[in-house]
This record gives C-alpha cells, structure tokens and sequence, in this order.
C-alpha cells in the first residue's frame, strides 16, 4: 500500500488466510458444550465458475482430489445468482476431516490462479429443535460469520449473535456485520 492510498483512506484487503479453516473443530466443540449445535457433515464453497479449459481441468482436479480413495461424496450445484457450490459430506463427528477437504477446494482454486473467484466456505450445523446454522468463511475478507435462516427468506439474528458471542475465541470473526450476507438455499443448510 502506498503512500496516496494512506492518505485517501483506501487500505489493502486481508489476505485469506486458509489455514483459519482448521479452527471450525475447535469451534464446534464449543458449539456442541454450549448450545447443543451438532455438525450437519455438509460443507461446500462457494465460486464464481469461470470459462476455458484451464478452469474446467481445475475443477475436476478437485474432484478427483476429494474423491480418492473413497473420500467424502462430492457434489456441484448452480445457486440462482451464477455461482457454483461445491458440496462435500463427511460424518458428522468428522469435522476435521471436512476443515481439511474444504481447505484443500479453497487451496487448490487459489493457487491455480482462481482465487479471486472464490466467494466462501460454508459449514453445517443444526440446535436440538433442528434450527440450521452455518459457519461462513469470507475467503477475501479471511474471516468468519454465523448465518441462520428462519423461515421464508429471514434471520434468526439472536441465534447468530448467542454463536457470535460463544466462537468468537476460536474463529475470527467478520467485525462489519454488514458483510454478514445471507447464504439462502447455501448446500447443507436445509433452505432449499
């Protein structure tokens, strides 16, 4: 960052921090202790597909990454705005083994040149009442959010702000909450 860009107020974005992915364990261990929230064992993330053959032997490198030796189910879908989700299932109680298969996705469009197509990475979680939750990976931002549907296209704000407040030891967190966007229809939620 330059000087002109100090003085205009203008600052560099965070760099992704991948690595932080390893640190949704720990945080479902502390949603499980707390608040009974238990891993789906869906996660995916989320980008922006783009054109040409570069990208296509990418993605199937991806897949073929996930799908060996009997790996984790593995899952594509369109969302209505254009961007792809790539879905991955674990077992619940592998939560490791689903931080590391969404790490290795993120990892391997980042440093084949796509990673300014990736949106976020998403992980799955339901309350005992059967409420869905998911944690949210900003890959731009490096950081993370809770985000809750309710029913129809609304949030369940109080339930984000209870996760806020309990996670905020193990993932960092997303400050501006405007950056907070809803993921409605996101794989492993259950909104559709």
């Amino acid at each position: 960052m330059g000087f002109l860009d100090s003085l205009l107020g203008r600052s560099k974005p965070a760099a992704p921090d991948l690595d932080a992915l390893f640190a949704l364990p720990s945080a479902s261990i502390t949603l499980q202790a707390s608040m009974g929230m238990t891993p789906t064992g869906h996660g995916a993330v989320c980008y922006r597909a783009a054109q040409g053959g570069a990208f296509a032997n990418t993605q199937q490198e991806v897949q073929q990454l996930l799908d060996a030796d009997d790996g984790p189910q593995v899952q594509f879908s369109v969302d209505s705005y254009g961007y792809t989700w790539l879905q991955v299932e674990h077992p619940p109680e592998d939560m490791a083994g689903l931080a590391t298969e969404l790490h290795a996705v993120n990892t391997t469009l980042q440093d084949h040149g796509f990673g300014s197509s990736l949106l976020c990475s998403l992980v799955g979680f339901r309350d005992p009442t059967g409420r869905p939750l998911g944690l949210v990976y900003l890959f731009k931002q490096g950081t993370f959010y809770p985000f809750s549907p309710a029913d129809g296209e609304r949030r369940d704000s109080v339930l984000e702000m209870q996760v806020k407040s309990l996670v905020e030891g193990d993932l960092r967190l997303e400050p501006d909450t405007s950056r907070w966007f809803p993921v409605w229809g996101a794989p492993g939620l259950g909104t559709g």
